[in-house]
C-alpha cells in the first residue's frame, strides 16, 4: 500500500493507505487508539478523501497496534474542558460517524484489539466488524463514568442487538468477548489468527471480495444506501428510495455486463460505474 496523507502533527493520528481498491483507516494515539477532537476532524477529512476517490471501493478501518481498537474518547481530554466543548466534541464526533455510514462504500471494522466506549461506537457506524479472536473485550462502559454512550451508542446499539439486549448491555456497562458479541449479531465474525497481521491480511481479503472485477462495487455501495436510509423511513418512501436506486444502477456500466454475462453464460468483469 502507499501512503495517500501526510504524517505529521495532528495528521498523524489518522493514517491512509490505499491500493487494491482499497483504503485502510488506521486511529493511531498510543496506547489505546482514543480519539480527541483532532483525531475525529482528521477521521472525518479521510472519509471523504475515501468517499470522493473513484479507485477506492471499501473502507477498512483499524487501530494501530496489537492491544486496542479503539478505547473511545480521551477521557482526560474530557475532564479538563468546558460541557460547551463537550457538546460541540460529540455533535461532531456524530456528524463524522454519520458520514462513515452514510458512504456509499462498503465499510469494515478491523477489531484488532479492545472495542469499548467510544471505540466500539466508531465501529457500529461500519457496516461489517471483524474481530481478532481472543484479541480483546467489547462493550458500552460509559454508565460506570455516570454518562451514556453519546456518539451514537443508544441508537445504532439497539437497533443492531434490539431494545432489551441494549438497554441491558449499557445500564449494566459490562465487558465481554468477541464470541458473546458475535453470538448477538454485534460482531459480524470472529477470525481466528495467530497475529495482528494475519488478521490484517485476512481482513484485507475480506474486503476484496467486495472489489471489481468480481464484485459490482456501485451496487454494494447503493444495497448499502438502501438498507441504512430506508431503514430510516416509511415502508412506501423506502420502496421509492429502492426504485430510483434500482434505476441509477439498470443504467451503469456494471448492470449492463452483469445481464449480459449472465446472457452469454459467462463470468462478469465488473468495473465498479
Amino acid at each position: 500500500m502507499t501512503d495517500a496523507g501526510p504524517s505529521s502533527g495532528s495528521d498523524a493520528l489518522v493514517k491512509y493507505e490505499a491500493a487494491g481498491g482499497v483504503a485502510v483507516l488506521t486511529l493511531d494515539d498510543p496506547p489505546a487508539n482514543t480519539y480527541s477532537y483532532d483525531m475525529m476532524r482528521r477521521l472525518d477529512a479521510l472519509v471523504l478523501e475515501a468517499r470522493m476517490d473513484e479507485a477506492v471501493h471499501v473502507i477498512v478501518l483499524r487501530g494501530a497496534g496489537e492491544r486496542f481498537f479503539c478505547a473511545g474518547a480521551d477521557i482526560r481530554m474530557l475532564s479538563s474542558v468546558t460541557p460547551r466543548f463537550k457538546y460541540c466534541f460529540c455533535l461532531h464526533a456524530n456528524e463524522t460517524l454519520n458520514r462513515l455510514e452514510q458512504t456509499p462504500k462498503l465499510v469494515i471494522a478491523a477489531l484488532n484489539g479492545h472495542c469499548v466506549g467510544g471505540g466500539l461506537e466508531v465501529a457500529m457506524a461500519a457496516d461489517l466488524r471483524l474481530a481478532r479472536k481472543g484479541a480483546g473485550r467489547i462493550g458500552l462502559p460509559e454508565v460506570n463514568l455516570g454518562v451514556l454512550p453519546g456518539t451514537g451508542g443508544t441508537q445504532r446499539l439497539t437497533r443492531l442487538v434490539g431494545k432489551a439486549r441494549a438497554l441491558e448491555l449499557m445500564t449494566a456497562g459490562r465487558l465481554f468477548e468477541f464470541e458473546e458479541a458475535a453470538t448477538m449479531g454485534l460482531v459480524s465474525a470472529v477470525v481466528d489468527a495467530p497475529d495482528v497481521d494475519t488478521f490484517m491480511a485476512r481482513v484485507l481479503e475480506r474486503a476484496r471480495e467486495f472489489v471489481p472485477p468480481a464484485r459490482a462495487a456501485k451496487a454494494v455501495g447503493l444495497i448499502k444506501r438502501a438498507v441504512q436510509t430506508g431503514s430510516e423511513m416509511a415502508f412506501q418512501d423506502a420502496l421509492a428510495l429502492e426504485r430510483e436506486l434500482q434505476q441509477q444502477l439498470f443504467e451503469s456500466e456494471d448492470a449492463r455486463e452483469g445481464l449480459a454475462a449472465h446472457v452469454e453464460k459467462r463470468k462478469p468483469s465488473f468495473k465498479g460505474r
